[in-house]
């Protein structure tokens, strides 16, 4: 009897999953895992965590969803807490797996675990699919990645195929493994997971403060209501002229989160956009739909390509940065306490939130590399802990881009505060909402009588 484990990372999902449907489509029995690492939640990351308590919550949800689907179609959801490599080798070896299945994963602490298994497991046979892109690796394997003008132009002259949405999943399943810990309940997951949330609560009192609405529900099932429900509005037609708004939930598609987590895949935006355009028509905000795809597309492949430098101070730049860090100006930064009142509106959205608009992401990481003078890895670090829709490759990919140390022919990006201001709040209302405004008028208190005689 083929036993076979799949191990959910970023694809929360049940539908369009190739990979989850090849491994059902040949096991006997089948047990689904997700690794939680304890890790995650300490201050290890630049000073910051990795996983924050907004991006927390949307992650609690969407497990609950996907722990509600397996049981429908009669399996659990097993939690695992630890190293991720280790606990995969530890759960093949002590259930006697002889398959398991993942989607392939673009970062390098992802690929080193992954890797980690491999070596750990020789007879392991590991089905490993392209889950979380638009395109496989073969369909974009001489795709220039020097620029994301030329990723672009080669895609869009070569008409690279979008695979398609992964068919029906076989029915019926394969039986799930014999044992009490994989015919529990769902609601001994959700207690599971409560009480995994109660202990980082009494850890980090971050977590029981978290009371603003930010319009998220995480899981596949919120994910699926909101992509038919958005392009069931006339909303797609207006994108490119709304998607730089600050603070207005139809402006912008709202994907991100979903992409982040895979309760969404790529390509089913991507082939919805395409019926929407043959429905009503393509005009130039359709296409910025899918133009925005494709720029989160050219920065899995970068990052895939080459893991490691993305976390880089240099990056891929000749020279170093010219920053430094300045902890009372980078906590200034993170409290929304700047001389900037546009900036502080967008920080404080932030911190209240778990999200910013991708004109706030832009502004404030200028205003960090540029105004302040700050090392970009502490500003991505931040990103990584506070926003819902982290993604590795997006995140420190853009980050990079900003500071002039990434593929980006022009050197980084400086963005003129008070012009901003005047484009895109001229009235001060976004600065009114999220108090924007402050006391703070200087950036470091030290004065001349401080100085060294």
């Amino acid at each position: 009897m083929t036993r076979a484990v799949y191990w959910f990372t970023q694809d929360l999902r049940v539908s369009d999953n190739p990979g989850l449907q090849a491994l059902l489509a040949g096991s006997q029995a089948v047990a689904f895992v997700y690794v939680l690492n304890p890790k995650d939640f300490e201050h290890r990351n630049y000073q910051q965590k990795a996983i924050g308590h907004h991006r927390w919550r949307f992650l609690s949800e969407s497990l609950i969803d996907l722990s509600r689907q397996l049981h429908r179609r009669g399996h659990t959801l097993t939690l695992l807490e630890g190293e991720p490599g280790e606990q995969i080798q530890q759960f093949v070896q002590q259930h006697q797996v002889h398959e398991l299945g993942v989607a392939h994963q673009v970062g390098w602490f992802e690929q080193q675990a992954l890797a980690n298994v491999r070596r750990a497991c020789v007879n392991l046979v590991v089905r490993s699919v392209w889950n979380t892109t638009l395109f496989d690796r073969a369909d974009i394997e001489h795709a220039p990645l020097g620029s994301f003008s030329r990723f672009r132009s080669y895609v869009e002259k070569q008409d690279t195929p979008i695979a398609p949405i992964a068919q029906t999943l076989p029915q019926p399943w394969p039986a799930p493994f014999e044992g009490e810990m994989f015919n529990r309940p769902h609601k001994r997951f959700v207690s599971q997971l409560n009480h995994y949330s109660a202990q980082l609560i009494q850890d980090d009192h971050e977590l029981s403060a978290v009371k603003t609405e930010n319009g998220f529900i995480g899981g596949e099932q919120a994910a699926q209501d909101h992509l038919h429900g958005y392009f069931n509005t006339g909303l797609p037609d207006t994108y490119k002229q709304t998607r730089n708004a600050l603070d207005d939930w139809s402006s912008s598609t709202k994907f991100s989160p979903y992409l982040a987590l895979g309760n969404l895949s790529p390509r089913q935006i991507c082939h919805r956009l395409k019926q929407y355009e043959n429905d009503n028509g393509a005009n130039d905000s359709t296409y910025w739909i899918g133009f925005e795809l494709l720029w989160r597309e050219y920065f899995q492949w970068l990052v895939f390509q080459n893991p490691k430098q993305c976390f880089l101070f240099q990056g891929g730049a000749t020279d170093k940065p010219l920053t430094s860090f300045y902890p009372q100006r980078f906590a200034k930064w993170c409290k929304g306490e700047t001389p900037f009142p546009l900036v502080n509106a967008c920080m404080h959205q932030l911190n209240a939130t778990g999200y910013m608009s991708n004109r706030g992401r832009q502004i404030v990481a200028s205003c960090l590399v540029n105004e302040l003078a700050l090392d970009w890895r502490f500003g991505a670090a931040y990103f990584q802990q506070q926003l819902i829709d982290y993604d590795v490759a997006s995140n420190w990919g853009n980050w990079q881009y900003i500071a002039g140390v990434g593929a980006d022919p022009r050197g980084g990006r400086f963005f003129n505060l008070d012009k901003q201001t005047q484009i895109y709040d001229p009235k001060g209302e976004f600065i009114n909402t999220w108090n924007g405004e402050g006391s703070t008028t200087v950036l470091d208190a030290v004065d001349a009588a401080d100085w060294p005689i």
